[in-house]
């Protein structure tokens, strides 16, 4: 019997096996077909998922390394095909997240003049900064991707290798001799432990036990360090927001948890920082800076494992380079356990005029569904063992201040990039990451036209192997794309959004379709979904007059007062303290 003939494609498996990756999130191609025939040839370690588009693998390469804390991995073509990778590299890249591409490219003694050509180091040169290598010679291909692996985990962020087509297929007998043995790296990293300096220890200790109206800021950083952050804030009576990719971080019930803060956030969460006089950031770079304390209004202390971040966004007091609950740990000791209820009862009290009002605008009357009301309707009714997707538009919103989160619900979004269509490969990611629970994907009928009716062939094709079918995607059909600050649309868009019968298009693929056009039916939808035995698309037709509303900006009237001139600095001084004395 003769031998198979292994090639480098299967050697670039081989790698891929021993770096743990379950599963290549790509699209077959001319430039890629000896990688996905050793896929194929791998028996399912790893899984080859077949996407509609190669954007949709991009953002499930990065949802998974969302998800399930591995190294994400997508695979496509030259050409247009590795063009269409790009925005999920870029999400992986600003949202600090490690995954390799693997593009394949092919050889023209044309060079530029070929068709579909283009110069992979120069187009992925800004994604993929960290490391973007082309394999020069079939011996070099394995290597180069350990160094990928490599450095995406040590720098969180996405790398990408390229290897022309003809390596791929090349032997390794002839590549690397009779033994066939590459030369390759040992794979992993193991995770450092990161704590700041003594000195800086105290003197962040210093000023958090001497403030007396705490705030604490948490992003996405903070994962893991829920109790250090909730006995820290206890241990001084600061008040607790958080930003939108940290809002999954803590038990969004806690008396003061003021819920995210920016544009898409709470008005209690406005508050807290307009009137603190110290302020704690863990693991963020919020860019929503116009809710920050004025500058010089509050002492900062910043906790960030990338020291790059540290002051990026706003002037801060104490830098603090380490990972959020080994410094949370380190600071606690340091800090005496003091009375401090008229804050906290002040946080407190604003927490709960800003449920009261959150509930009041879900149960206000639309034409003829509140949106609002379909996410808050979905909150008593999340599985505890749920995973959620969010997309990027109006839904965002609603899914910042109507979702009340159990602990320990992982949801992710294109946070930091906030490129529409990302929900739905997400929840993908997330499916395949952990099949036997539950996925709840909050989109909107714009994003779900760009990449959701696509991806619902990659789910209606993947589903009948779960454990737990459930996965319900609701759409918000408003047919409007302009968000509305006050009720009028921010901008102006002439052509209406195409209608589409969402619930409709899921039932011909063999799914689950469910159209809501009047309030008392949301409840029963959600509950009909979630029982549902397979996924099932919710089609809520919603109002598309309902406001964003986003809270005021505290302050706003003093910011441009920013300026060089004694006599400016003096009358800001003045206001500024007036202002503060008014909100505490």
């Amino acid at each position: 019997m003769v031998e198979p003939v292994r090639l480098v494609a299967d050697l670039m498996v081989e790698r891929l096996r021993a770096w743990h990756v379950p599963r290549v999130f790509g699209y077959p191609g001319e430039g890629v077909a000896g990688v996905v025939a050793a896929l194929g040839r791998a028996g399912g370690d790893p899984d080859f998922v077949r996407v509609r588009h190669e954007e949709a693998a991009g953002f499930m390469a990065t949802g998974h390394a969302k998800y399930a804390g591995g190294i994400g991995v997508c695979l496509a073509g030259h050409g247009p095909g590795a063009l269409h990778l790009l925005t999920g590299l870029y999400d992986a890249k600003l949202d600090g997240k490690p995954v390799v591409a693997i593009v394949g490219q092919t050889g023209s003694p044309l060079g530029d003049a070929y068709r579909q050509d283009m110069e992979p180091g120069r187009l992925f040169g800004d994604a993929c900064a960290q490391f973007v290598r082309t394999a020069a010679t079939a011996a070099e291909v394995p290597q180069l991707l350990d160094l990928a692996f490599r450095a995406a985990v040590a720098t969180r962020s996405p790398t990408c290798v390229v290897v022309p087509e003809h390596l791929q297929t090349a032997a390794v007998s002839d590549v690397f001799g009779p033994s066939g043995r590459a030369s390759v790296l040992a794979p992993g990293l193991p995770p450092a432990r990161v704590l700041p300096h003594e000195a800086d220890l105290n003197a962040a200790a210093h000023l958090l036990s001497g403030g007396h109206r705490v705030a604490v800021l948490v992003g996405q950083g903070g994962y893991g360090a829920a109790d250090e952050i909730v006995a820290l804030a206890d241990r001084v009576g600061a008040g607790v927001a958080t930003s939108l990719l940290g809002k999954p971080v803590l038990d969004e019930r806690l008396p003061f948890h003021t819920g995210v803060l920016g544009q898409v956030g709470s008005n209690a969460s406005a508050e807290l920082l307009a009137g603190c006089d110290t302020l704690l950031l863990v693991g963020t770079s919020d860019p929503w800076t116009d809710y920050y304390p004025l500058p010089g209004q509050a002492h900062v202390i910043q906790i960030d494992i990338d020291g790059r971040r540290l002051g990026s966004r706003y002037p801060v007091t104490v830098p603090l380079v380490g990972d959020a609950a080994e410094t949370l740990r380190a600071l606690l000791p340091r800090i005496p356990q003091r009375a401090n209820r008229e804050w906290r009862d002040r946080v407190e009290l604003s927490v709960d005029r800003w449920r009261e009002e959150a509930y009041a605008r879900a149960a206000a009357p639309a034409d003829p569904v509140n949106p609002q009301l379909v996410v808050h309707e979905l909150s008593g009714r999340l599985p505890s063992t749920a995973s959620v997707a969010v997309d990027v538009g109006s839904v965002t919103y609603w899914y910042a201040r109507h979702l009340q989160l159990p602990p320990n619900v992982p949801v992710h979004l294109c946070g930091t990039l906030a490129s529409m269509g990302c929900a739905l490969p997400y929840g993908v990611a997330a499916k395949l990451a952990a099949p036997d629970r539950p996925v709840i994907a909050l989109t909107g009928d714009g994003a779900m036209q760009m990449n959701g009716l696509g991806e619902l062939v990659t789910l209606a094709s993947r589903w009948p192997g779960w454990p737990d079918p459930r996965f319900v995607i609701l759409v918000l059909n408003n047919r409007d794309r302009a968000g509305r600050q006050d009720g009028e649309p921010s901008w102006s868009d002439p052509t209406p959004q195409p209608d589409v019968p969402y619930a409709g298009w899921a039932r011909l693929l063999g799914l689950h379709g469910v159209r809501v056009d009047r309030p008392e039916l949301v409840g029963p939808a959600w509950d009909e979904a979630l029982a549902a035995d397979r996924p099932t698309v919710v089609e809520a037709v919603v109002d598309p007059a309902v406001p964003l509303r986003p809270p005021e900006e505290p302050f706003a009237d003093l910011r441009g007062l920013f300026a060089d001139g004694e006599d400016r600095a003096r009358a800001r001084d003045r206001q500024l303290r007036a202002a503060v004395q008014d909100l505490t």
